[in-house]
Formats: structure tokens, sequence, C-alpha cells
């Protein structure tokens, strides 16, 4: 009985030997060499792992860069261009600096101009919201008011107005990572470039009824009047499905669009004055007469 225990033993140890000696001659063989550099640039990230980049987190950005030819398709919005420096330095690129970006509420939707036609009593949040009906207003475009843009941000920069019922962004927090715009089911946020020294012009609104309907279901609807398209000599203005865009690329910044807006859809944000309409109105009059003098000549 004891040879037995012993021999069993015996087997049972050499056995484990043999096994232990094949799986290091096979992951010896198959082993993958990984890219020092990938370490290095994961230690560059910020470390949020909020997929902003477009991938699962910091290291699998890390790996994508390294495997990259170039950075021109790769870019850490919470890093900035600060971090992409460094990202090239270690992989000997060059990167080209993109202007910030921040999120932007394309919703003016208050409590006030759109008054509420039925209550909701379910589980706060908007996705499950917008899955059972078009939501407590009129307006079947607008913000729905859970908050579920507020709870994907990691970073602190969103928060609900309590007497709008709206979502307001923190720009100096906001770091454009998208978690916002992919956790809103109506998609009325917007990642925009934030202009220089913070100025920015956009279409407060996404409501693609006509006017006269939007109008009813918003006091502060964009009505698709195109009176901004035609004030706008940059042509950074369009209207599409009834509704205006404003391209952050065509804009000047002279806010002509905004003073001309007959509901105040258009928002001029960041500007050291407020909007003197009067003055704006003026400017766009005298201009019109002397292009009108022009043809008549």
């Amino acid at each position: 009985m004891v040879k037995i225990i012993i021999w069993t033993i015996a087997v049972v140890t050499v056995l484990g030997l043999v096994l232990a000696l094949v799986l290091y001659l096979v992951a010896k063989r198959f082993k993958v060499e990984e890219d020092p550099r990938i370490d290095e640039v994961e230690k560059a990230m910020p470390g949020a792992n909020c997929g902003g980049c477009g991938f699962a987190g910091c290291r699998a950005f890390a790996e994508a860069a390294v495997k990259a030819p170039n950075l021109d398709n790769n870019f850490c919005p919470v890093g900035g261009n600060e971090t992409m420096a460094k990202v090239a330095q270690i992989l000997g690129y060059e990167v080209k600096e993109k202007a910030p970006m921040v999120a932007v509420v394309r919703c003016n939707g208050t409590c006030q101009a759109r008054p509420r036609i039925n209550n909701y009593d379910g589980y706060a949040s908007c996705k499950v919201k917008a899955a059972l009906y078009s939501g407590d207003t009129g307006c079947s475009y607008g913000c729905l008011g859970c908050g579920d843009c507020v709870n994907a941000c990691q970073f602190g920069a969103l928060s609900m107005d309590p007497e709008t019922g709206l979502p307001v962004v923190d720009q100096e927090k906001c770091t454009a990572c998208g978690a916002c715009v992919k956790a809103c089911p109506k998609h009325i946020i917007e990642l925009r470039p934030k202009g220089p020294r913070g100025m920015r012009v956009f279409v407060s609104c996404v409501n693609r009824d006509k006017g006269p309907v939007a109008k009813k279901a918003c006091a502060n609807a964009c009505i698709g009047c195109g009176i901004c398209a035609k004030t706008c000599t940059k042509e950074a203005i369009v209207i599409e499905g009834n509704v205006a865009y404003i391209d952050p690329a065509k804009c000047k910044l002279c806010r002509e669009c905004e003073a001309m807006c007959p509901t105040g859809a258009i928002h001029g944000v960041g500007f050291p004055k407020p909007l003197d309409k009067d003055a704006v109105k003026a400017r766009i009059k005298e201009r019109q007469l002397k292009e009108k003098e022009a043809k008549d000549e």
C-alpha cells in the first residue's frame, strides 16, 4: 500500500513537471513580443478610459497609436494637444494641433417656453422615457430632462438647471470626450469648437417640424424661416429639415444672425459684451442699402 502511494506521488510529480515543461516550450514558441512604446504611450495618457478617442480605453488607444503610420486619425480629447504632443514625441511622429472642442446643448426648450402637456411617472432615464413616448411636451425633439448626460459625464462638466429643466455645460471642465453626446437619445448635444477666446454662435434647436408646429410646441424653437441664412454674408448657415444649422468653420462670429432671429433660437456664447440687436440691425440695413445702390448703378 505504501509503495502504491509512493509511486502515485512520483508519477503525478513527473507528469506535472513534463506538462510544465511543455507549457513553457509552447509559451516560448508562440510568445508575442509587445512593442515597449505601448507602455510609454499609455503612461502619457490621462488615464480617463472614457472612450472619447474611439477606443475602449487608454491602453487600446496606445496600441493603435503605436501600430498606426501616423497620428492623423488618433486624438485624445481629454488630454488634448498637450498629451498628443507627448505621444508624438514618443513615437517620433508629427502631430497637428486641433482646435479645442466643447459640448453644446442644442435645445432651449425651457420650462417656460415649452409647457408640459403630460407628466412622466416612471424610471428617471431619458433613454427609458424616449423608448416609451415622445416626451412631456409638444416638442418630440427636445431635451427629456432626466439627466442621462449628467450621469454619463465623469468629469462633472454637466448639471441640470432646475429652473429651465435643461442641462448646463461647464466649458472649463468639459473635455469633449463625447460621453454626453452618446448618452442623449434625442441627439441634442453636439461637440463644437470652443471658438476664439471661447466665443461661438450656434442654433439651440433641433426641432424638424414645420414652423407653426414647432412654434406652438416651443416659443424658442427654430421655425426654419431662413432669415438667418439670408442675412449671413459668409454662407455659414443652411436650412435643412426645417431647422437652421451654423457651420462653425465658416462662421465669423458677427452675430448678425443672432440679432435677426425672430424666436431667439440662435445663441452667442462667450462674448465679452451683450448683443446690441438694434445696432446690429442698423448695420445690416446700411449694408443692404449700399448693396442695392451698387446694383442700381
